[in-house]
């Protein structure tokens, strides 16, 4: 195994020897019951950002789908590949899920990306698509903050593009179904990796809000 791999080697015994025996009941129950996620996470693919960790959540609660900058592609019933548009209409329509969370993050290298001139190139040419779903956060931002320094454009453009995503997923038809019926809730989070923080959007105030009240 190569060198730089060991560590997750190392892991994977610890794994094995402690976190897998003391949850082995568990585990064994989720193979023979199969899965029954409490929510659809939608995050970033950021590896500062682990969701099971910032939730406390356990092998089973989340159904997760990362990609960069936390983007939801708006729905086209085409006959392409769709990885997120696939998860998240499998959360939904098979799963079941009663809840969505989007999760956007700070320090967001999709949302940086966004007010750099990135030279074209073939071999970012899905990247650089992809990006197109946060073009339309940066406008507000840009407009909302223009006097304001970079780094407060920069929050704000990942706040405000978790919403986006929200709207995003209005579009799907099994999504907007749900909600209307009252059986399936989104919700906007932003996970501050300063602070630890989460935030959730308040749609009746329009505004971001702790999740937990200190």
């Amino acid at each position: 195994m190569d060198n730089r791999l060991k560590e997750f080697e190392k892991g994977h015994v610890a794994f094995q020897k402690v976190k897998f025996k003391k949850s082995k009941d568990r585990f064994k129950k989720l193979v023979e019951e199969g899965q029954n996620p409490k929510a659809l996470f939608i995050g970033c693919s950021d590896s500062r950002v682990m969701p099971a960790m910032i939730t406390g959540s356990k092998p089973g609660d989340l159904f997760i789908v990362r990609n960069i900058g936390n983007f939801v592609a708006p729905f086209n019933p085409n006959a392409d590949y769709h990885a997120t548009a696939s998860a998240i209409e499998y959360a939904t329509s098979v799963l079941e899920v009663s809840d969505i969370i989007v999760c956007g993050h700070s320090h967001c290298g999709a949302i940086e990306a966004l007010y750099k001139d990135i030279k074209q190139n073939p071999e970012n040419i899905h990247t650089l698509k992809w990006l197109d779903l946060g073009q339309e956060a940066k406008k507000v931002a840009t407009l909302a903050y223009k006097n304001e320094s970079k780094e407060k454009i920069l929050r704000y453009t990942e706040k405000i593009s978790v919403v986006y995503q929200i709207d995003n997923l209005l579009t799907y038809p099994g999504i907007q179904r749900r909600v209307e019926e009252g059986t399936l809730f989104l919700h906007a989070w932003y996970y501050d990796m300063e602070s630890g923080d989460i935030e959730y959007y308040d749609d009746d105030n329009y505004e971001f809000k702790p999740l937990i009240q200190k």
